[in-house]
């Protein structure tokens, strides 16, 4: 063999060496170590509920307004007044009403004057015709002029009580006992009820019975009952829960951007006056309630052993190699593909084995999920992992790499290179 030849065996050797220690250095370096996360199956509650928003408003609001036009004379009540039903709220200018009455008070004395002077004519004409003195079509005109001015009476009488009426509407009072939500007018504002009648005050009978008009989407509304429970938060107070209860459903829907909702009505207590009309409440109805039942955390069933807990447990499975596969492949659907009210969760033993266990289960809240069968209350129940080491720093060095400074002199030397 020649030199040149042996120079070139000697370099292949050593690039040789330093790959297999490159590739020894990176391959321990990348060993990974995980910890599985684990819970135990316990026993308590599971509720379902739908969210939606709604708007709190008296459970009875009343809108006060006038059945005449005029101008507002007085005002006696305010924003946030108290009142009493008949209390007196306001007063328009009566002037023009009080004319009016007096106008059709003379006219039904006009009237009244007119009728006895027909009585008599026609008392008159009846005893000429008794003897014969005139025709019978005379006593009928005298008859006929006679009970059209007892009409007359009859029509004045009823124009006189309608101007009454009127002049009574200039007193505008409270038709229950509550609270004045709001003042539209005021003093010396003049108000027209010539096509509709215009809204003086609005009056809320009880604000210590609140209720909130909510807006559920067409999607949720099926689960909705009249007299379910509800819990709601408002912003004014965020770490308060109020509480209510379903009391209707209105068939009427609403649509907002192509979202069909429905209206429903919850009724909540307020005695302590913290809710105020207006709020926007934030709702949660609770549409099922199971107590007592065992549950582990819903994640448990979508967890599924990958190559890398493989490579950490020992994984104990009654199935072939090939069926292994489907559970540690990367896109498994095991969960999926199982019939309806079963699953399947994975089970760490005290030998740092895992197993795969089928369960039967039954309502879910996305959060929590029912077992009826299959588990104990004593099994570690996987939910998932977590990586402790990315990387094994300092375990292993290759030889074959320079190795960093510390950037500390040399102690007895000059500290720089000889």
């Amino acid at each position: 063999m020649t030199m040149k030849n042996k120079k070139w065996l000697i370099w292949a050797a050593a690039v040789l060496v330093l790959g297999i220690g490159l590739w020894y250095y990176f391959k321990k370096s990348e060993a990974v170590k995980i910890q599985l996360t684990t819970v135990k199956p316990e026993m308590g509650d599971i509720t379902e509920s739908i969210t939606a928003t709604g708007t709190i408003q008296p459970v009875d609001t009343v809108a006060v307004g006038t059945q005449v036009s005029g101008t507002l004379n007085k005002i006696y009540v305010d924003f946030n007044s108290q009142v009493k039903k008949g209390q007196l709220l306001a007063t328009l200018e009566p002037s023009l009403l009080k004319d009016q009455a007096l106008q059709i008070a003379g006219n039904l004395a006009n009237a009244k004057s007119n009728l006895a002077y027909n009585q008599n004519n026609y008392n008159r004409q009846l005893q000429l015709y008794k003897v014969g003195a005139i025709s019978k079509a005379d006593l009928q005109v005298a008859e006929n002029q006679n009970n059209a001015a007892r009409s007359q009476i009859m029509s004045i009488n009823a124009q006189l009580s309608a101007a009454n009426k009127n002049l009574s509407y200039t007193r505008i009072y409270s038709p229950i006992d509550g609270t004045v939500l709001s003042r539209n007018v005021s003093e010396g504002q003049t108000v027209a009820a010539s096509f509709s009648t215009p809204t003086l005050f609005s009056i809320a009978k009880d604000l210590t019975k609140m209720q909130v008009r909510a807006s559920i989407d067409e999607a949720d509304i099926g689960n909705v009952k009249a007299g379910q429970k509800v819990t709601f938060t408002v912003d004014a107070f965020p770490d308060l829960n109020f509480s209510g209860e379903v009391t209707e459903i209105r068939l009427h829907p609403t649509v907002s951007a192509n979202v069909v909702n429905y209206i429903t009505i919850i009724n909540a207590d307020n005695a302590e006056l913290k809710l105020k009309p207006g709020m926007t409440a934030n709702i949660s109805v609770i549409t099922s309630d199971i107590s007592k039942v065992m549950k582990i955390p819903a994640q448990a069933v979508n967890f599924k052993p990958d190559s890398l807990v493989a490579s950490n447990y020992t994984i104990n499975s009654p199935y072939t190699a090939s069926q292994k596969k489907q559970w540690t492949g990367q896109k498994s659907t095991a969960n999926k593909e199982m019939p309806k009210g079963e699953a399947a969760v994975w089970v760490l033993a005290t030998d740092q084995s895992i197993s795969r266990k089928k369960i039967k289960t039954g309502t879910s809240n996305d959060t929590d999920l029912q077992v009826i069968s299959g588990l104990s209350v004593n099994d570690n129940v996987i939910t998932g992992y977590k990586t402790l080491t990315k990387k094994t720093t300092g375990a292993s060095k290759s030889p074959f790499l320079p190795q960093r400074s510390s950037g500390k002199k040399p102690s007895g030397g000059g500290g720089g290179p000889r």
